[in-house]
């Protein structure tokens, strides 16, 4: 099976969660911007929640279904339309054979994830199919998808037929929905001017006490040469008591760098490996996706919490997860269409 790009969109790349473990060597992680719908949509679908999949940035694609086909799209709202027909998010679905899914402008978030049951079978680049668009590697020929492109499906799994069969019968010409979805409470309140969580960075108390006051006060825009590198953000320059020589040091998604015109710089999803500019904050791991679905224009505000409030906060992300994948193998050993604690 194939998915054949009949429209392109704005900027469609193939993602996994990333390529870890080669850091050291200059590598960097890469992966979905918003790791959390692309998982989560791979559960729905019955794969693993590393499979490959679709990310869909602004302005989404049209994509052709040679085979009929188990999907599910969670993340922003791009207006998914499956035949002609709105598609709902947080759900499984099953697409027949000829189907056409197309998506329009975002209308929440800026981007979706689309999972395809067996996952996209890319090749495997230093073990991860994530595009890097800097590097040309990874994805489809390490590049954004073109009109024409075709995409390999991989083999099904045992979960997903099983979910196939609990929403559709074999050789059904009409698409269907599942009765279950992800609960609300689950999923991130996406919003174009959120709060984001973080913890003090290592560099905070260089900086004078009306930065860090203001910068845990105050909103800033995203610029719009912000991209899968680093949000750059607007605002009343942030300010060192005095000027510093960094050394440069391990930067991870979310880390707030601070240059020397002294506005931030959060780092996301392709970021470099290293970074020398001052460290004000880590954004909470929990909160990446609402950074992830700012579009640009939007404001973010920043609230400071402790790292053990931001721990507690990943374990209780964690906890819906597992209880979702728990839900969902139920689901595909029993067969008998009822929903976990966190479906709907």
């Amino acid at each position: 099976m194939s998915l054949a790009i009949l429209k392109p969109g704005l900027l469609t790349t193939v993602q996994d969660l990333g390529r870890h473990g080669a850091q050291k060597y200059g590598v960097i992680v890469g992966g979905a911007m918003d790791a959390f719908a692309l998982r989560v949509a791979n559960l729905l679908v019955g794969n693993a929640e590393h499979d490959a999949g679709l990310e869909i940035t602004m302005v989404g694609p049209e994509i052709y279904f040679s085979e009929a086909a188990l999907i599910a799209v969670c993340g922003g709202d791009l207006a998914p339309e499956l035949n002609g027909r709105e598609l709902p998010a947080w759900r499984t679905v099953y697409a027949p054979e000829g189907s056409r899914l197309r998506f329009g402008p975002a209308r929440l978030g800026c981007r979706a994830y689309l999972a395809v049951a067996g996952g996209l079978d890319v090749p495997e680049r230093m073990g991860s199919r994530s595009t890097y668009l800097r590097a040309g590697i990874g994805g489809h020929e390490g590049r954004a998808l073109r009109k024409g492109d075709r995409l390999p499906v991989g083999a099904r799994s045992p979960g997903s037929l099983a979910l196939a069969g609990l929403i559709a019968r074999e050789g059904q010409d009409e698409a269907a929905v599942s009765g279950w979805s992800v609960a609300s409470e689950l999923r991130p309140a996406y919003a174009a001017q959120p709060t984001i969580r973080a913890v003090a960075g290592r560099e905070l108390a260089l900086f004078d006490d009306e930065s860090r006051g203001r910068f845990f006060g105050e909103a800033f825009a995203v610029k719009t040469e912000s991209d899968r590198m680093g949000y750059r953000l607007a605002g009343e320059a942030l300010r060192l008591k005095e000027k510093r020589e960094m050394i440069s040091s391990a930067v991870t998604f979310g880390t707030v760098q601070v240059p020397p015109d002294g506005q931030p710089i959060v780092l996301m999803a392709d970021r470099q490996t290293t970074g020398g500019y001052p460290k004000i904050a880590q954004a909470a791991s929990v909160d990446l996706p609402l950074l992830a679905q700012t579009p640009l224009g939007g404001k973010v505000r920043f609230e400071e919490i402790s790292l053990a409030e931001a721990q507690r906060q990943y374990l209780l992300r964690e906890k819906g997860i597992r209880a979702l994948r728990g839900g969902l193998e139920q689901l595909q050993t029993n067969r008998n269409g009822k929903v976990n604690a966190h479906g709907e």
